[in-house]
Parts: structure tokens; C-alpha cells; sequence
């Protein structure tokens, strides 16, 4: 236990940092001598290095995870600020499958188990994380093995039978926090409801841990949390300039810290920098593009392993995704958390997260997101593994055009999976889409 938990600190502290400095050095040195980047997209971020560092040293730390600290394997959409004061390290194999599926290793692992029985049409991220748990393969060298295992209704429910699937695998206890879905308005039983379920979490989660919660480190853990959502969320409203400092997809990659590290400093650290700089290029006109003509809005999770792909043939002809819904969501929900009431704050803030709400309401966020960023036009990502962010996109479509009077398209593909993208149909509907503007 000592020795791991020295090699555990040594990972986050000494060691991955002096790698990752020699690791940035010698890039930087066989960047030398290259000229300006070129191609349709403004000046690099210079907090994507910082990214990078950030994200590396929490993968490497985690490969010494187990044996030195509580390791809880979470949903995206988890109430994770009420782990953290227990000292719990957080893995999100929805972040993890991301990496996957940028590294275009899914076809691979979701092989793997599509051949012990599991469907395609599953969801392609429990799919990826499923094969990686079988084959031990991962871009991140290693995973540490959970002792808790934490799952949430409020994104869908697939999440909770690939969650049982990992419990019977691990032999470990599995927490569910059940939302309510949200009709309209929340009803007044459904957060108690909620807040009794947190409750009886941390009671779960502490004896795992071995140390009870302390109310003054959970109030500073939220205060943080609630501070992280706001630097995101006023990363995100920079682009609300004409250019826009950055795209949507820069926003894709940049959302990780809000995701895997919330509640922490080294989360907030990070989005004070990449806020500066974006607030710095707006004043300076910089754009995330060199030409924008046209500003458009993304609904959905992104296509990860083609987001080059589609960002260059978008930015060549001058369209920039100014807004998405997916990382607005980590902006609106996490600055509901409330220090002053821990436990009834996020059950309110994660119960009203986009996904456990009615059309209405998501009409209602796409209308608002447009029409702040000044958008012309929109894509829908029909998403065939996240069945129910992509259910209702027909009406919505219909009702943005009709009351926004902007030109929408219904794009079908897959989060992770590129066998279901077909590149070049695909490809040529967005090209036709983009040349109907004019």
C-alpha cells in the first residue's frame, strides 16, 4: 500500500511532469524551422499544450491508481463532487472510449465483444470500454482497476446495464443514482427522491474508502466545481465575437478537464489560462478560422474520429460551428451546485442536465444557443449509438427552421464507430448543405 501510493504521488507529481516537459522539448524542437501553420484554420491554442500535460498526468497517475487511493469508475454525468473529498481517484470510460475513438481503435475493441454476444447497435462507447476491459488494450496504457462503481440515469439507460456488465466482471459494488426524467417541470417529489439517493451513495462510497466525509473539504469541493463550470462556461461565450476565437470542435477536445478533473484546482487552473487566451484573440481578432462567413450550431456528441476531417472541410469554405449543445451542458448544470447544500444543489444541477429533459426543453436551450452565437444554420448529429440525445432531431429541425429561419441539417452517423459514418455520402450532403447558404 505504501509503495504504491509513493508511486501513485511520484506519477502526478515528479515524474510525469519531468516526461512531459522532455516529451514537449523535443517536439518542440523538431517543429523548429517549419513554417507558420497553414490551411484554413487560424493560430494553434497555446493552452492545447497545457491539455495535453494535464490529461497525460491524470492517465499516467491512474496506472498506479489502484492499491494507493480509492479508485470509482463514474458516468459522464455522475455527481462526482461528492467522491472527491474521500480522495477517490475518478475514471470515465465515456472519456476514455472518446480517446478511442480519436485513436480509431473502436472497430477493434468493440470486435472483441460483439463476438462474446453483444450487439453492434449497442451503444459504441460502452462497446469500446467493454473491449478494452476484455482485451486490456487502451491508448492510455492502463486503466486502474475500480473498487466502486458509479452510474447515473440521467444520460440514458444504457448506462446502467453496461455498468452491471462491468460490476459482474469486477466483482465490485455498483451505486445507480435514478433521475427522474424532467417533463416540463421538476415535481416536487423527484429531488428528494434524488438527494436520498446521494446519501445513501456517500454512505457506499465511504465504507469503500475507509474514511468518512468531511462537510468542510465536500463545500470546498463544490465551491470549486461550481467555479470550474463558470471559467467553461465563459470559455465557451468568447465565441459569441465575430470570429469567433475558436470552433466548436476545439471546444469538443478542450471540455475533458470539465468532465474527468471537475471540482479540482487543476481543473479551474486550466480554464482561467484557456479563457485568457481566448478573451486576448477576440480582442485581437483572431479567429479559430481564417475566413468565417458563416457561424453554425452542432447538436449531439461529436464524431471523433473524424473531426479533422469534417473541421477542414468546413473551415475551407468558411463555416465554423460558433456553438454545441453537448459542451454548453457542462457549462449550465454544474453552476447549479451550491456549496451552502451539497447534496439537494446537485440533485437539482443533475437531474436538469440536457439529456433527462422533454423536447420542449431542448428546444428551448438549441433556440437560446443560436441565437446568442448568431447562428445561420445548424447540424444535428443523428447519433446512432446515443439514442436518446438523438431522438426528437426530426421535429427539432422542423421547428429551429421554421421559427429561427436558419437552413438545418440531419446528419446520420456514430460518436465513436466509423462503420457507421459513410465518409464520402456524408462528405457530399455537408458540402451540398454548405453550398445551399450561397
Amino acid at each position: 500500500m505504501i509503495l504504491r501510493r509513493t508511486q501513485y504521488e511520484l506519477a502526478r507529481r515528479v515524474v510525469g511532469p519531468t516526461l512531459l516537459r522532455l516529451e514537449a522539448w523535443q517536439k518542440a524542437r523538431a517543429r523548429s524551422g517549419r513554417g507558420p501553420r497553414g490551411g484554413p484554420f487560424g493560430p494553434p491554442l497555446e493552452s492545447t499544450r497545457k491539455l495535453k500535460e494535464l490529461l497525460s498526468l491524470h492517465y499516467l497517475a491512474g496506472r498506479y491508481a489502484d492499491g494507493a487511493v480509492p479508485v470509482a469508475w463514474v458516468t459522464s454525468g455522475f455527481p462526482v463532487e461528492l467522491l472527491r473529498p474521500l480522495g477517490f481517484h475518478a475514471v470515465y470510460p465515456e472519456n476514455h472510449a472518446a480517446m478511442c475513438g480519436v485513436q480509431r481503435i473502436v472497430p477493434e475493441l468493440s470486435d472483441a465483444v460483439e463476438q462474446q454476444g453483444y450487439s453492434r447497435d449497442l451503444c459504441s462507447y460502452a462497446r469500446t470500454d467493454l473491449g478494452s476491459v476484455v482485451t486490456g488494450k487502451t491508448p492510455a496504457g492502463r486503466l486502474p482497476r475500480p473498487d466502486l462503481l458509479c452510474c447515473c440515469t440521467n444520460i440514458c439507460q444504457t448506462v446502467l446495464y453496461w455498468y452491471k456488465a462491468l460490476a459482474a466482471h469486477f466483482q465490485v459494488p455498483l451505486v445507480l443514482v435514478d433521475t427522474p426524467y424532467v417533463y416540463g417541470e421538476v415535481r416536487a417529489h423527484d429531488l428528494p427522491y434524488v438527494r436520498a439517493q446521494l446519501e445513501e451513495l456517500v454512505a457506499v462510497a465511504e465504507r469503500v474508502a475507509g474514511r468518512r466525509v468531511d462537510p468542510e473539504e465536500l463545500r470546498a469541493v463544490t465551491v470549486r466545481a461550481r467555479e470550474g463550470s463558470r471559467l467553461w462556461g465563459e470559455c465557451l461565450a468568447t465565441s459569441r465575437a465575430r470570429p469567433a476565437p475558436w470552433t466548436g470542435f476545439d471546444g469538443f477536445f478542450h471540455m475533458a478537464p470539465i468532465v474527468a478533473l471537475r471540482g479540482g484546482e487543476e481543473c479551474n487552473a486550466y480554464y482561467r489560462l484557456l479563457r485568457d487566451e481566448l478573451q486576448d484573440r477576440v480582442k485581437r481578432g483572431i479567429g479559430g478560422i481564417r475566413e468565417e462567413r458563416h457561424r453554425l450550431l452542432w447538436d449531439n456528441l461529436p464524431m471523433w474520429f473524424a473531426v479533422r476531417e469534417l473541421s477542414t472541410l468546413l473551415a475551407e469554405r468558411g463555416f465554423n460551428f460558433a456553438c454545441t449543445s453537448y459542451t454548453n451542458a457542462w457549462a449550465e448544470a454544474g453552476v447549479q451546485v451550491d456549496p451552502a447544500d451539497p447534496y439537494g444543489s446537485a440533485a437539482r444541477a443533475y437531474t436538469h442536465v440536457i439529456l433527462n429533459q422533454d423536447l420542449s426543453n431542448r428546444l428551448g436551450i438549441l433556440r437560446r444557443l443560436a441565437r446568442e452565437y448568431s447562428c445561420d444554420g445548424a447540424v444535428l448529429h443523428s447519433d446512432r449509438s446515443c439514442k436518446p440525445y438523438s431522438i426528437g432531431q426530426v421535429d427539432l429541425r422542423e421547428r429551429l427552421a421554421r421559427e429561427l429561419s436558419v437552413k438545418v441539417l440531419l446528419l446520420d452517423a456514430d460518436h465513436s464507430d466509423p462503420r457507421a459514418w459513410a465518409a464520402e455520402p456524408g462528405e457530399n450532403r455537408l458540402t451540398a448543405f454548405m453550398e445551399s447558404f450561397g
